[in-house]
């Protein structure tokens, strides 16, 4: 058996939710979306958040690094407020210079 298993990343990922709340991530794709992305972000040169095991392959880090809640999901409500703050934030940078 794989671990941690989907379930014990899913319970990782949805342990801020209150009772009654929509989880965070719902499905094992949902899962295998988040860790596939961040492991290609690994391969494109991100650090890595976990420390690196000898030989441990990008997905592997992805996945310990979600099971170490190290690594965020955003809904989609999350995601559009962090880029309008950044650009919020370029603007202001922009017109300082």
């Amino acid at each position: 058996m794989i671990h941690p298993s989907y379930v014990d990343l899913m319970n990782v990922v949805n342990k801020g939710v209150e009772e009654g709340e929509e989880p965070v991530i719902s499905s094992r794709y949902s899962i295998v979306m988040a860790t596939s992305k961040r492991a290609r972000q690994i391969i494109a040169g991100d650090e890595p958040m976990v420390k690196v095991k000898d030989k441990q392959k990008p997905l592997s880090i992805a996945v310990e690094e979600m099971n170490q809640d190290t690594l965020r999901i955003l809904t989609d409500e999350e995601k559009a407020k962090l880029e309008e703050s950044a650009e919020e934030a370029e603007e202001t940078e922009s017109t300082e210079e």
